[in-house]
């Protein structure tokens, strides 16, 4: 629907014209008070024009008693991450009531470098939800491993005035925020009076007081109440994450109360079309943080107006006249039961999704090996006394550091399934070297096989582990052949997979075909013994550096308190 004039916008809520459309018959959820309110909704064009009247329009979208809330905004988020393209992430998750979805295309664009900006903004500006571009600040993330591309504050600041773009994504590179560093201080200062987003797990203290005084102001990293209310207190916005993966909301709900819910707001930074059918989306968080003792008041207030706010976008956020017409009719309000969705005055259909200009995808030869692995380049040699081991945490991407005693054969040190300590592995995959990290994880329960992922955060290096060094090399090679994606290898076959052709990070099939096909490959990571619920994604996660954490890189393994191999 085109955007109205202001002199049309005066005459439809006024009353002396009739509007162009009205969703009759709704009790509003007003967000200042927590009340049910009988009222009309009146819409010119895209805005919201009229509420708490009656009002005739040329459109009726009969409300039926339902209950409207303002449409959800998820405050940060990957795209890559929802294995989908942004326009299937689009016909995927706005149904849930997402009408705003603030990404950071981190991930494609530690693979691609500027054309993962092209890409994304540019799809942006057809999405029917409202899309919105944060720029990627880490690429490369780390120089302890090899990255696609690299992006320079020259490079971002080319994008700083594109109309779908915020600001800087988050800023993960902590010490050298507070280290000065020149190439951080240059993006800083760049976007320096705009808006930053922070990444900041488990930061405290003075050196949380130095990291804000860089101008961050929002953090989805925070795991423990303690830590979120601290940040809080010294003025950040904490995103209170619930993902695949990474699952904070239990954690942090306790503080969340019509008090506190402007400090607060809802993302799922990585969430897959497995977990949204089963579950939800951004609506799953409310239903569930309700169902934790919120009170409707403050979900629906963080989901929705405080998330705008803390991200500049003052013309959403509240059903109320003049702003943007993003709403979302439920069936209930305590078990968030979406029915229907208006984003930008349209009512969302298969036909708006049919409507848009889709663009091709980039990045579909992304894998490139100098030579097919072997099983002997998986071996780690030496001997198996107090080997270092990277531990899981169920629901974190935080991982201890950990030492084991592990068997050794022939001079190969040897995974130990009576420990539940795999071999991992991590493959340079982005041509500019044949480097391999080696190392052990404890936490798969794998019997045999190997899984693999060229979903490797951030670099996104191919990811492998297993009990098997042929099934490990067998693994790797198989996503090399497909482009990237997922794979399940045992008794040297491929068992199951899932082709991620777009920057080896991005499936081109619909969000259906992908649930089905992380339907068939949980199947066949269970039938290796791994009881994760998301051992894929959880795999992905092992390369990123998150303090305290043993790190592989391809490399190396490295202590990333110290910052040196061991």
């Amino acid at each position: 629907m085109a955007a109205s004039t202001i002199s049309s916008r005066i005459a439809q809520g006024s009353g002396r014209a009739v509007a162009d459309t009205v969703i009759r018959n709704v009790r509003l959820f007003d967000l200042v008070t927590g009340e049910l309110l009988p009222t009309d909704i009146a819409i010119c064009g895209d805005t919201i024009v009229g509420t708490l009247d009656h009002y005739e329009g040329t459109n009726v979208i009969e409300g039926r008693g339902r209950i409207a809330v303002p449409g959800f905004i998820d405050t940060h988020l990957h795209v890559e991450s929802s294995l989908i393209t942004p326009f299937e992430f689009d016909r995927c998750v706005l149904p849930h009531g997402v009408t705003t979805a603030i990404c950071d295309p981190h991930e494609m664009a530690n693979v691609l470098g500027r054309p993962a900006l092209d890409y994304f903004t540019e799809a942006a500006l057809r999405t029917v939800m409202d899309l919105r571009v944060n720029l990627s600040s880490c690429v490369p993330s780390t120089h302890l491993e090899t990255s696609g591309a690299t992006l320079g504050a020259t490079d971002l600041l080319a994008y700083r005035d594109h109309p779908k773009v915020i600001g800087l994504a988050e800023f993960m590179n902590i010490p050298g925020v507070l280290n000065g560093d020149p190439v951080c201080m240059e993006k800083l200062e760049a976007f320096a009076g705009g808006h930053i987003d922070g990444h900041a797990p488990l930061l405290r203290g003075r050196r949380l007081n130095g990291y804000l005084s860089a101008g961050i102001t929002t953090d989805h990293e925070a795991t423990t109440a303690e830590e979120a209310l601290e940040k809080v207190r010294k003025g950040m916005m904490v995103l209170i994450r619930e993902g695949s993966v990474c699952k904070d909301l239990r954690a942090l709900v306790p503080l969340l109360n019509p008090v506190t819910s402007p400090f607060f707001a809802f993302c799922t930074d990585d969430r897959n079309p497995l977990e949204i059918a089963h579950e939800g989306h951004l609506d799953y968080l409310i239903r569930l943080a309700i169902s934790l003792g919120v009170e409707p008041l403050a979900a629906y207030r963080s989901a929705s107006l405080s998330a705008a706010n803390a991200f500049g976008l003052r013309d959403r956020g509240m059903i109320a006249p003049g702003r943007r017409a993003d709403i979302v009719l439920l069936d209930d309000l305590r078990e968030c039961v979406v029915s229907d969705v208006i984003s930008a005055g349209r009512l969302v259909d298969d036909a708006l999704f049919a409507a848009r200009e889709v663009i091709p995808p980039v990045g579909l030869e992304s894998i490139s090996l100098p030579a097919p692995v072997s099983a002997t380049d998986m071996e780690i040699k030496g001997s198996g006394t107090q080997r270092p081991v990277i531990g899981l945490l169920p629901g974190q991407i935080i991982t201890p550091f950990l030492h084991a005693d592990l068997p050794v054969a022939d001079g190969i040190v040897q995974p130990d399934g009576a420990q539940d300590i795999a071999r991992i592995c991590v493959v340079a995959r982005h041509g500019h070297n044949d480097n391999i990290g080696r190392g052990f994880v404890k936490g798969f329960g794998l019997s045999g096989g190997a899984l693999a992922s060229s979903v490797g955060h951030d670099s996104h290096n191919i990811c492998v582990v297993g009990m098997n060094d042929a099934d490990m090399a067998l693994a790797v090679n198989h996503l090399e052949k497909t482009g990237g994606g997922f794979v399940v290898v045992r008794d040297g076959a491929v068992v199951a997979d899932m082709p991620l052709p777009v920057a080896g990070l991005m499936s081109d099939a619909p969000f259906e075909t992908v649930r089905d096909q992380l339907e068939v490959l949980r199947a066949a990571a269970r039938a290796l013994g791994c009881q994760l619920d998301e051992p894929f994604l959880q795999l992905a996660f092992l390369p990123l550096p998150v303090i305290p954490h043993l790190k592989i890189t391809d490399f190396g393994m490295v202590d990333v308190n110290r910052m040196e191999l061991v």
